[in-house]
């Protein structure tokens, strides 16, 4: 379950990963293009430095292969006979490379049928090696698993929250796990980087939400100022409405980045996607902070005390202490979705019953919904 922030991280994430095709298409050669294919029994001469949202080689490329894509394939007939370096969503190797190999993926997958004449470098969330390595193999990963066809030439090290080694797999120069790994990674459109431990200070993690509770109070303030009577409607709409409004939250959350995406797919749409999915970060930005005040405000209720200032702190304050709590992200999460929902029923000129539980109504309260 995702929290407020990591949920902005993975709608930027998938804009990002979604919009390479859109930018591929818009280029121009064999090598750029929403789908890239050598085909079986096609010999590709020369290096081939792609960016698409598919990359498939089921033929021979003779020299080596750069690539940055959704997904990245070599197939048991495919052939690169130089290096394959690759940043993707995910990456599958059946066939050979007659180089080192470099790749950083949310999964790699090196099945039984691939042979790499040279060393591996993978970092990726999950990665499974099947096949022959001769050189060595150093991973990153979350979950590392290495198959009983497994074959390393050379040795293999490792730093991955869990790790599986079939007994039967075989690796020479024998197996070490570390603490870290520094990896030479590939480039992202000719940038290169790394993969590895920052050994830096540490910021204690109560320093980082004390920070995001005091930003986004001062943007709550701002809100409340700016738009009062608005304000007062969301937080109507998030009390006595609040089945309603987290489903209308959970059919944005998922409706508008596939609008978005979709979006993507016509080229003179990727500057509107990529700025409209910064504009729906901040409208969900905006949104956690209405959660909060529509929760602040239900729990001050309990008790019969009525105050929008002390909502929104109070509010804030137990989001604040639910990133130190086993599950937390659920009620963060449900939390974002009713302020999201309230928030996009306000806009249509919806109330809950009045919506009066911030205190009198302001002169103009219907005119001053916000810009966001």
């Amino acid at each position: 379950m995702f929290t407020t922030k990591q949920l902005g991280a993975v709608l930027l994430a998938i804009l990002v990963v979604g919009s390479l095709a859109g930018v591929a298409a818009a280029q121009q050669g064999p090598s750029a293009g929403g789908t890239i294919v050598v085909d079986e029994g096609e010999t590709y001469t020369g290096d081939l430095e792609s960016v698409g949202g598919t990359v498939v080689i089921a033929g021979t490329v003779d020299g080596n292969v750069e690539t940055t894509a959704g997904t990245v394939l070599v197939t048991e007939t495919g052939e690169i006979t130089g290096s394959l370096e690759g940043v993707a969503g995910s990456v599958t190797i059946e066939g050979a490379v007659g180089d080192d190999v470099s790749l950083a993926a949310g999964a790699i997958l090196v099945r039984d049928t691939a042979t790499i004449d040279g060393s591996l470098e993978a970092a990726g969330g999950d990665v499974r090696l099947d096949g022959t390595v001769t050189g060595d193999v150093t991973v990153g990963a979350e979950e590392l698993t290495v198959g009983p066809n497994a074959r390393v030439g050379g040795a293999l090290e490792y730093d991955a929250e869990s790790a599986t080694i079939d007994s039967a797999a075989v690796v020479d120069g024998g197996v070490t796990e570390v603490d870290a790994v520094t990896i030479e990674g590939p480039s992202i459109v000719g940038v290169p980087f790394e993969f590895g431990q920052f050994e830096g200070p540490v910021i204690p993690a109560w320093v980082v939400s004390g920070y995001w509770f005091l930003a986004n109070f001062v943007l709550g303030a701002i809100i409340v100022l700016a738009a009062p009577g608005f304000a007062r409607r969301v937080t109507g709409l998030g009390t006595k409405k609040a089945a309603r409004s987290g489903g209308v939250g959970l059919l944005t959350i998922v409706a508008v980045p596939i609008v978005l995406l979709v979006i993507l797919l016509t080229i003179i749409g990727i500057p509107l996607s990529l700025a409209g999915g910064a504009g729906f970060l901040l409208v969900l930005w905006v949104a956690g902070i209405y959660g909060a005040l529509v929760l602040g405000t239900w729990l001050l209720s309990l008790g019969d005390y009525d105050n929008r200032w002390a909502a929104l702190f109070v509010g804030l304050f137990i989001l604040a202490l639910l990133d130190f709590v086993p599950l937390g992200g659920i009620v963060e999460f449900v939390v974002l979705l009713v302020g999201l929902g309230a928030f996009a029923l306000a806009l249509r000129g919806e109330s809950g019953d009045e919506g009066d539980d911030m205190g009198a109504p302001d002169e103009g309260s219907q005119e001053d919904a916000p810009v966001v």
